[in-house]
């Protein structure tokens, strides 16, 4: 399969991952609306959501992969799903202990993540009881990240990137089903991730089946492969996780700042997130396993190449995103979220968060392109070494902003700590000759960036022309589908105009074969 292919396949099913996630925080906006109940079952889920995103999507697919896609070109097929067993199996064993004992100390942990919530009566005990709830989740979505990894070391991209798809459709099932049951609303709809979790699991169990590679629990063993996967992941964490870890110290931060604070963050993220995960996991996931291999070949060229083609597809993408969200930011969150116990407050208060998570949009994703270079070169600990000055950074800025900006503020330092961590990543990947920008590259990454202005320009002229409040909703639908659809021609001809992207490019690139 082709490298954009392959992004084409992740990239479209986390698109309705998304998409199916966004419906799902409308119905939590419908029926939670943004106070206290909401505040309390998103810091409930950022316990295992945290690990979830590092797992999944950062540290062990980092680890994994390559040492994966090592033993079955090295040792063959017996041998690598071998390695896979023994890392299931003890990934299980441990994730187990670690979910009993977070279950036990959830209380002080809360009082941790949310210290806020303690000056409200009832908030910080909500939380609790959802996050004991929810925390199990952790144990079976870690457990099938491991299998797509699997997955996609063999090129079978599809089935894992369709897992989260599951977890919006049985959680909006669980909350539509179980709320005449439950205490609240919130508590139908942590028991409905609950059962996500499981239902992902199963899934690519009979995926992974279904394509040759189905593993089976064996007696856990510290062998030194072992030993060098759980090395590799603690460090990996933390590099690739550093947008996560700052979302958790936002939450932390806005926990103390207003009720309803944790809400308008989290609302305006799952926004940010639709580009962001179409673009930058779809690269990220694609790239580290062909990386992995031209490095191991001894193709260093076309490892250069990848990278250098990977950052253009993903300035391509996110550039206009980002430009349509902070001129757009407040007709699309009306449009998708207003409404039930969801206000026009909730609704401002949102939008000027995605502005400024918008802002880093696009170092997002860079970043989701440059770790891989690590990764594939087996090096997890630079990442973290970068991870840990840019989570400085962050909690700087928190509290340098919080005071004037409260909420937005803590939104923006995000996307300026994304800025610079796309800076340090790309200094120390040319210092040691992984990273030269080649001739295209530094050709289209300007006019991408003009064409996205040009974008911005055009929809804020057309936007004071056709977006009036009080619109009702399938008027507003309207109105901001005709603003996207004019957003995408008016970038599309301004980029083909001035050479920013060329079509004919494109096709080529999904024929040839990596």
């Amino acid at each position: 399969m082709s490298f954009v292919r392959s992004i084409a396949t992740v990239g479209g099913f986390t698109l309705l991952s998304r998409v199916t996630g966004l419906m799902r925080e409308m119905m939590i906006a419908h029926f939670l609306g943004a106070g206290a109940a909401a505040d309390a079952f998103f810091v409930a889920f950022r316990f295992p959501n945290l690990f979830r995103s590092l797992f999944a999507e950062g540290a062990l697919n980092a680890a994994f992969v390559p040492l994966f896609s090592g033993k079955m070109t090295a040792e063959g097929h017996d041998q690598a799903i071998l390695f896979a067993q023994r890392s299931l199996s003890v990934l299980g064993l441990w994730l187990l202990g670690f979910v009993a004992v977070m279950e036990l100390a959830m209380p002080w942990a809360m009082m941790g993540l949310a210290p806020g919530f303690a000056d409200i009566p009832g908030k910080q005990e909500l939380a609790t009881d959802l996050s004991r709830i929810c925390f199990p989740y952790l144990l079976f979505i870690s457990l099938t990240a491991l299998q797509a990894g699997v997955l996609n070391s063999v090129g079978r991209f599809a089935a894992a990137a369709g897992t989260p798809i599951l977890l919006n459709l049985v959680a909006m099932l669980g909350l539509l089903v179980l709320t005449p049951y439950t205490e609240t609303p919130a508590h139908a709809l942590a028991w409905g991730t609950f059962a996500s979790g499981v239902a992902q699991f199963s899934w690519l169990v009979f995926s992974c089946r279904k394509a040759g590679v189905g593993l089976t629990l064996v007696r856990p063993r510290l062998t030194p492969e072992i030993r060098l996967l759980i090395k590799r992941i603690v460090p990996g964490a933390v590099g690739a996780g550093v947008y996560q870890v700052n979302l958790v110290i936002n939450t932390m931060i806005a926990s103390t700042v207003a009720d309803g604070a944790v809400s308008y963050l989290n609302y305006a993220d799952r926004v940010n997130q639709l580009p962001l995960g179409v673009v930058g996991i779809a690269i990220g996931t694609a790239l580290l396993p062909l990386l992995s291999r031209q490095i191991k070949q001894g193709a260093l060229q076309a490892a250069a190449d990848s990278q250098n083609r990977a950052l253009e597809f993903g300035l391509l993408l996110t550039v206009p995103a980002a430009a349509a969200l902070m001129v757009l930011a407040l007709p699309v969150v009306t449009v998708l979220f207003q409404r039930g116990s969801f206000g026009a407050d909730a609704s401002r208060e949102t939008a000027h968060a995605l502005v400024a998570f918008a802002i880093g949009l696009p170092a997002y994703v860079l970043v989701k392109v440059l770790t891989p270079s690590f990764f594939a070169r087996e090096d997890t600990a630079t990442p973290v070494k970068v991870a840990a000055v840019v989570m400085a950074i962050n909690v700087a800025l928190n509290l340098a902003l919080v005071a004037e900006l409260r909420h937005v503020g803590m939104a923006l330092s995000t996307a300026i700590a994304a800025w610079c961590n796309v800076g340090l990543l790309a200094i120390i990947l040319a210092k040691r000759g992984f990273f030269v920008l080649d001739a295209r590259l530094i050709s289209r990454a300007p006019r991408i960036v003009a064409a996205g202005a040009v974008l911005a320009l055009a929809l804020y002229g057309l936007q004071g022309w056709l977006w009036t409040g009080g619109l009702g909703t399938w008027a507003g639908l309207g109105v901001v589908a005709v603003l996207v659809g004019s957003g995408l021609v008016v970038f599309s001809v301004t980029a083909h105009i001035i050479g920013a992207a060329s079509l004919g490019e494109m096709r080529a690139m999904m024929r040839k074969r990596a």
